[in-house]
């Protein structure tokens, strides 16, 4: 058991209702075995012997360099490590011992040895299981078993790699990615293809709603299941831009699929700003764009250089 400061950073909530860690520095403290009880607010009793022990290092370092001038910190570091050892051999008067025989005779006979690994720092964040069985982290996505669906799960990642759990059982594990729109898919994730049809979402149910709203939409859906992988990446896109009938009307979106497919874009930014825009307007009938008046056109108020002649 440790008794450290209550920092804000590490301790959430220090009171009468009970302490509450940040999950970080409780995954650490997991990972070495320790409890930690945090000191009070202003309460600097509650760790006396470490309020001691700071008070009479630091009388110590300080009555040994009050002559000198360092003018590095790296300088001045190398000169307290040569103090430490003396410090900790040095007889204390009334226990006629040393703080080394102390620690080797009360303290090391108990301490576990270190973990064989070293701590790696990781996050926590709660996430809710998409209906692509992706869960999104900093704008990349990571597959989870079908089966979780909707449900909500727990991410724990370092720089490294991220852990997802679901009620504290592990249920996937995937290497960090770092490229905006990167997924990482793992087959044994993926629901078989009889699977497919007893799904609330799968390829045939979007393409089935496409046709309903014309026929750039099912050209839309088809170029989105082209552009990924694994069909169910596509199933957010294709939903968000689907759905855009309801609030534009189909043939509004059909416009603005035609415009898009024209531009060779299908992301759904692009697609939403050809439909506030109204870009698909300026396309005539024969899908040419109108010539618009250049700022150089000649008419009665633009003089000419004869007039300066």
């Amino acid at each position: 058991m440790v008794v450290p400061d209550n920092l804000k950073s590490a301790i959430i909530s220090n009171n009468k209702n009970g302490i509450v860690v940040n999950e970080s520095y409780a995954d650490l403290n997991r990972h070495y075995g320790v409890v930690v009880d945090p000191a009070r607010p202003k309460k600097p009793k509650d760790k006396a012997l470490a309020e001691q022990g700071v008070q009479a290092i630091q009388r110590f370092i300080l009555a040994k360099f009050r002559h000198h001038k360092f003018f590095s910190v790296d300088e001045l570091n190398e000169a307290i490590a040569e103090l430490l050892d003396g410090y900790n051999n040095k007889v204390i008067k009334h226990l006629q011992q040393s703080r080394t025989e102390l620690f080797n005779e009360l303290d090391a006979p108990y301490l576990n040895p270190l973990p064989q690994n070293n701590y790696v720092y990781k996050q926590f964040k709660i996430a809710r299981v998409n209906q692509d069985y992706h869960i999104t982290l900093e704008k990349c996505n990571y597959s989870v078993p079908f089966q979780y669906i909707k449900e909500e799960v727990e991410l724990r990642y370092s720089t490294q790699s991220i852990y997802i759990y679901h009620k504290h059982k592990l249920i996937a594990t995937h290497p960090r990615l770092r490229r905006v729109g990167e997924s990482s898919t793992l087959h044994e994730h993926m629901p078989s293809n009889h699977q497919y049809v007893n799904e609330k979402m799968n390829p045939e149910r979007l393409r089935s709603w496409a046709k309903n709203i014309g026929e750039y939409s099912s050209v839309f859906v088809e170029d989105a299941f082209e552009e990924v992988e694994h069909k169910p990446n596509a199933y957010r896109k294709i939903s968000a831009v689907l759905s855009l009938a309801k609030r534009y009307g189909k043939t509004e979106l059909e416009l603005a699929l035609m415009y898009a497919v024209g531009m060779k874009t299908i992301k759904t930014k692009s697609i939403k700003s050809i439909l506030d825009k109204k870009l698909y307007l300026a396309i005539s009938a024969n899908n040419t764009v109108n010539e618009k008046q250049s700022l150089f056109d000649n008419h009665t108020n633009i003089r000419g250089a004869d007039e300066y002649k």
